[in-house]
């Protein structure tokens, strides 16, 4: 089988292309460089081929989502007491198959809500779970950097240009029924190609072993968490702190999960 680990080499030569989309000069506060560079690294990785979508695909997702946030037909469910009670076509780019449309909608706008019948009938409509899985992280990762540029006020980034190239399509053999909607790789069983997976740690939280079914998932989330919360390493240790002393940091990340419904 074939390793997707992605070096620290290759995120410098992927970030050059996407390194003059992500600005912060004209922010009314300043930005440690550690965000833009992390933020930099995952515009490059959305824009190149994935574990099951092309990057054309990739950055279809991202214009998929920011497009969600002005659709009728979500706001619409949002306003009904069960969203199965609203039906209609989303509003968007709609170059993507219906089922992914769906997926980029529900979780960009209504995540507390989902449930396990709404997933197996986005499996049953012929949305594979690793195809699932890599929309989510794709989803995730342009959230959290979009939710920035609005916390400080300033324009949403440009998407990046799409990178030729097919998927590896690449799904580790360590991914195993664990009683979840989907598999997941244990942090016990992260080894040999996904030894990196969770820093080394023999436990994780469920939170990051969600995307394990594509490994490269993990790794853009725990790179980008690290410059926009803690590196994956600091979570668990309670002196932990940037400018923020981690009381401060926790009670910010957990109003804003709050105010986003997190299942968590």
């Amino acid at each position: 089988r074939r390793s997707t680990r992605r070096s620290s080499a290759w995120f410098r030569r992927r970030a050059c292309g996407a390194a003059e989309l992500i600005s912060y000069a004209r922010a009314p506060a300043p930005v440690r460089s550690d965000i833009p560079e992390a933020e930099t690294r995952a515009w490059a990785r959305l824009a190149e081929p994935g574990t099951w979508w092309t990057g054309a695909e990739r950055v279809a997702i991202a214009a998929e989502l920011r497009a969600a946030r002005d659709c009728a037909l979500c706001l619409e469910r949002l306003r009904a007491v069960s969203p199965e009670a609203a039906q209609g076509r989303h509003d968007g780019p709609g170059v993507l198959p219906e089922p992914a449309i769906e997926v980029i909608h529900r979780l960009t706008t209504d995540p507390a809500r989902l449930g396990k019948a709404w997933f197996e009938k986005i499996r049953a409509s012929g949305l594979d779970d690793g195809r699932y899985v890599e929309i989510v992280g794709v989803v995730t990762t342009v959230m959290s950097v979009d939710y920035f540029c609005r916390g400080l006020g300033v324009p949403l980034h440009p998407l990046p240009e799409p990178q030729p190239g097919e998927p590896s399509r690449y799904r580790p053999a360590a991914a195993l029924d664990d009683g979840a909607w989907l598999p997941m790789i244990s942090a016990a069983d992260a080894t040999g190609a996904e030894a990196d997976l969770f820093g080394g740690r023999r436990r994780t939280g469920n939170v990051i072993r969600a995307l394990s079914l594509v490994p490269d998932e993990v790794r853009q989330l725990t790179d980008l968490s690290a410059a926009h919360y803690l590196p994956i390493e600091d979570v668990g240790n309670p002196r932990a702190h940037r400018a923020l002393d981690r009381a401060q940091t926790e009670l910010l990340a957990g109003r804003v999960s709050a105010l986003n419904e997190c299942f968590y």
